[in-house]
């Protein structure tokens, strides 16, 4: 009789468990006393990163890794620029390091999650890959990049592979419940001050910021037709000690345009901390510089 010849199906089923089974010792459940099981992922040894915008407001937790061992796990840091919590356990195997996935529109992706009695997977693909961003909260994520998958609430924080089983970060919800992968790359760059420090210190003026447009006499020497209008001033902050006024329009930083709160945020980076920087403003319809001191943003 001829070969049978192999099923793809088939052929890809097994590839994506084999895929599963060489991820899921990533994978961790995260009890809060009180709160309803999340998910987060396995980093290194003794150490849990999950999704913080998902994180209730605890400081203890129980932790269950994929293989059922359960560990006491504390909150070291949490930093809701680039939406990391980080826990500390103790007596936790060091997780066989994934080499780093690569993010391609259109490409395969797995997201894993915890569940109450195991592991939950989800098949999906990379609808967009985008440059490094910031955050409104000021931090900054090395790629956008954005997911075609449906996952449950209980599944943010968890790890996402690719088909080849590289780690591409742990998932998250973004606007419009769309979901998100946090790089690996932006987990590492904020994951010692966390554990060190408990947090991520960023430049912080103090102001709420709405993006208005330029009055039409002053575009051509402010050099654009919008900018952001000051309106609320935090008491004691860099922007109050600037005398900096409600109503201000603010056009560039540094000498850079900007039109938006995410691109202030740029200059306000953790490097930005105690650095006079120069503020272009227009107030009552005339342009003036104020030199401002950048703060540390409150936790």
């Amino acid at each position: 009789m001829p070969d049978i010849a192999e099923n793809p199906l088939t052929k890809l089923s097994e590839a994506l468990a084999e895929r599963v089974g060489l991820a899921r010792v990533l994978v961790a459940g995260i009890a809060a006393p009180g709160h309803r099981l999340r998910s987060g992922t396995l980093w290194r040894k003794d150490v849990v990163v999950a999704s913080e915008q998902s994180f209730p407001e605890a400081s203890d937790a129980t932790v269950t890794l994929a293989d059922g061992r359960v560990y006491a796990g504390r909150v070291a840091g949490r930093d809701s620029g680039t939406n990391v919590i980080a826990l500390r356990l103790d007596g936790t195997p060091d997780p066989a390091a994934l080499r780093a996935g690569e993010s391609r529109p259109g490409a395969l992706v797995l997201t894993l999650g915890a569940e109450e009695n195991g592991i939950s997977a989800r098949l999906g693909i990379i609808s967009s890959v985008g440059p490094a961003w910031h955050s409104r909260a000021g931090g900054r994520i090395d790629r956008r990049i954005t997911l075609d998958i449906g996952m449950a609430r209980r599944e943010e924080g968890g790890p996402v592979v690719d088909a080849s089983g590289g780690l591409l970060g742990i998932s998250t919800f973004g606007p419009r419940g769309r979901v998100l992968v946090i790089p690996a790359s932006t987990v590492d760059e904020v994951l010692e001050p966390l554990l060190s420090k408990g947090r991520v210190e960023r430049g912080w003026l103090g102001l709420a910021l709405q993006p208005v447009l330029v009055p039409e006499a002053l575009q051509a020497e402010a050099g654009q037709s919008r900018g952001l209008m000051i309106m609320r001033i935090a008491k004691d902050s860099p922007g109050g000690a600037a005398n900096l006024h409600a109503g201000d329009i603010l056009v560039t930083i540094a000498g850079e345009s900007v039109t938006s709160p995410a691109m202030l945020a740029r200059h306000l980076g953790p490097d930005s901390v105690g650095k006079q920087v120069e503020l272009r403003l227009i107030r009552a319809d005339k342009p003036l510089s104020v030199q401002v001191t950048v703060g540390t943003r409150p936790i």
